[in-house]
């Protein structure tokens, strides 16, 4: 356990110094506005792909919906500050707790499915959400709804993604997350060690979707505008993409391919329709050759490089 909180408070002191530089240099303006936006976009998706990973990766559960929970918390937290004109804060705690909700009730039913069905079950749930919220006046329809006030800062997407991050990752490595893991290896067998697999499955989803609506909230704040096209079905397909490529029961993974992939759209900003060329590209030649993404189920740390360390060392004295 004291290994444990200090390997926690290392990377937390880690998280804090890399905001320090990061906030430092973009105060002197050597990281500029577009960077700037773009570095704000890397924490949402890090948010996204970290929360999808703990249903899909973690949890064995194929969900292509999750941009419909992202859909929830950008407008509930959205109807919070403008409507109703209450704190960032509580917006963004009600777009979570809204997105949390609607993601238990829907995994209730249908959680019991596997696999193919499951993908596809969510797939329609998404565009349903997507749907309703296109057909609600109150929320602008298919205009979207305007006027949001830019209360999502550098420091707020920055602190969001290492709570998500701390967060799923203790969760994971908890009792709770050791049955969820159990799931994915093999359900069955997990149900006759007497693992409550619909509890656990729903319990994944539940937290994920919860987290998918910080994202909304974060990413509706930024640019002033919730609109149901940024909630399609290819938005899912982008965070799938990004836990895909990272690997599979990977938080690590998660994390660099959000940011692989944020500053390869960024690149290609000026060549919109090769975006998606490169992803499928990219999805190929990882299935060919890295089928189980970049980095598998195995986590980067700084035990692991001391052991390549470790290893370069014995190897040179082995040499001589």
């Amino acid at each position: 356990m004291r290994a444990k909180m200090k390997r926690d408070l290392t990377g937390l002191a880690g998280a804090v110094a890399l905001y320090a530089v990061a906030f430092g240099l973009m105060e002197i303006d050597l990281i500029g506005a577009f960077w700037q936006l773009n570095i704000v976009l890397i924490c949402i998706n890090i948010i996204l792909a970290v929360s999808l990973n703990l249903i899909t990766g973690f949890t064995g559960q194929f969900s292509i919906g999750h941009a419909g929970f992202m859909a929830v918390g950008a407008y509930l937290s959205a109807v919070m500050t403008v409507k109703l004109g209450l704190p960032f804060a509580v917006a963004i705690l009600a777009g979570a707790i809204g997105a949390a909700i609607l993601g238990f009730a829907i995994g209730l039913p249908t959680l019991r499915l596997q696999g193919d069905y499951l993908a596809i079950a969510t797939l329609g749930l998404g565009e349903i959400i997507r749907i309703t919220i296109l057909n609600i006046p109150y929320v602008g329809g298919a205009s979207g709804l305007m006027g949001i006030p830019r209360y999502t800062t550098f420091t707020w997407a920055f602190f969001a993604m290492v709570l998500t991050v701390f967060f799923i990752k203790n969760f994971i490595n908890s009792s709770h997350g050791r049955a969820c893991i159990s799931i994915r290896e093999n359900e069955i067998a997990a149900e006759a060690m007497g693992v409550d697999t619909t509890k656990y499955k729903v319990l994944a989803f539940t937290i994920g979707a919860a987290f998918a609506g910080v994202a909304g909230g974060l990413f509706s704040h930024y640019f002033y505008i919730a609109h149901p096209a940024s909630f399609t079905f290819m938005k899912s397909f982008d965070i799938l993409t990004m836990v895909v490529l990272g690997g599979m029961g990977s938080i690590t993974g998660s994390i660099t391919s959000a940011i692989l992939l944020t500053f390869i759209s960024a690149a290609l900003s000026s060549y919109p329709e090769w975006r998606m060329v490169i992803y499928s590209l990219l999805l190929i030649v990882l299935m060919i050759y890295r089928p189980q993404g970049l980095f598998g189920n195995k986590e980067l740390s700084l035990k692991a490089f001391g052991r390549l360390g470790g290893g370069g060392q014995r190897g040179t004295a082995q040499n001589r």
